[in-house]
Protein backbone atom coordinates (compact mmCIF):
# COMPACT_ATOMS: atom_id res chain seq x y z
CA UNK A 1 0.00 0.00 0.00
CA UNK A 2 1.08 3.45 -0.91
CA UNK A 3 0.64 6.66 1.43
CA UNK A 4 -2.81 7.76 0.44
CA UNK A 5 -3.85 4.15 0.61
CA UNK A 6 -2.69 3.95 4.29
CA UNK A 7 -4.35 7.41 5.19
CA UNK A 8 -7.81 6.43 3.36
CA UNK A 9 -7.98 3.10 5.28
CA UNK A 10 -10.00 4.43 8.53
CA UNK A 11 -12.20 6.19 6.62
CA UNK A 12 -12.82 3.11 3.88
CA UNK A 13 -13.95 1.27 6.88
CA UNK A 14 -16.27 3.36 8.63
CA UNK A 15 -19.71 2.58 8.72
CA UNK A 16 -22.96 4.25 9.69
CA UNK A 17 -25.86 2.45 11.26
CA UNK A 18 -29.08 3.83 10.95
CA UNK A 19 -31.15 4.82 14.23
CA UNK A 20 -33.60 2.05 15.08
CA UNK A 21 -37.44 3.29 14.12
CA UNK A 22 -40.99 2.33 15.47
CA UNK A 23 -43.86 2.44 13.14
CA UNK A 24 -44.48 2.62 9.36
CA UNK A 25 -44.85 5.87 7.04
CA UNK A 26 -46.03 9.00 8.78
CA UNK A 27 -45.90 7.57 11.79
CA UNK A 28 -42.05 6.57 11.73
CA UNK A 29 -40.26 7.79 14.90
CA UNK A 30 -37.16 6.83 15.88
CA UNK A 31 -37.07 4.32 19.22
CA UNK A 32 -36.56 6.06 21.98
CA UNK A 33 -35.33 3.48 23.99
CA UNK A 34 -32.35 2.73 21.47
CA UNK A 35 -31.17 6.93 21.49
CA UNK A 36 -28.74 7.69 24.00
CA UNK A 37 -27.17 11.19 25.40
CA UNK A 38 -25.11 12.00 21.67
CA UNK A 39 -28.44 11.01 19.14
CA UNK A 40 -31.22 12.96 21.25
CA UNK A 41 -31.67 15.74 22.21
CA UNK A 42 -31.80 17.53 25.57
CA UNK A 43 -35.39 19.73 26.11
CA UNK A 44 -34.68 20.14 29.57
CA UNK A 45 -33.70 24.11 29.28
CA UNK A 46 -37.15 24.70 27.19
CA UNK A 47 -39.60 25.39 28.92
CA UNK A 48 -37.36 28.34 30.88
CA UNK A 49 -36.02 29.49 27.43
CA UNK A 50 -39.59 29.52 26.09
CA UNK A 51 -40.88 31.93 29.58
CA UNK A 52 -37.47 34.00 28.86
CA UNK A 53 -38.60 34.62 25.31
CA UNK A 54 -42.44 35.69 26.27
CA UNK A 55 -40.64 37.81 28.42
CA UNK A 56 -38.77 39.18 26.37
CA UNK A 57 -41.81 40.01 23.96
CA UNK A 58 -44.25 41.19 26.15
CA UNK A 59 -46.53 43.90 25.29
CA UNK A 60 -46.07 46.88 27.89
Amino acid sequence: MNSDEDEQQPILQATVQPLPTLGEGCLSRFDPDALNDQQGADFSTAKQFRRELLDAHKPE
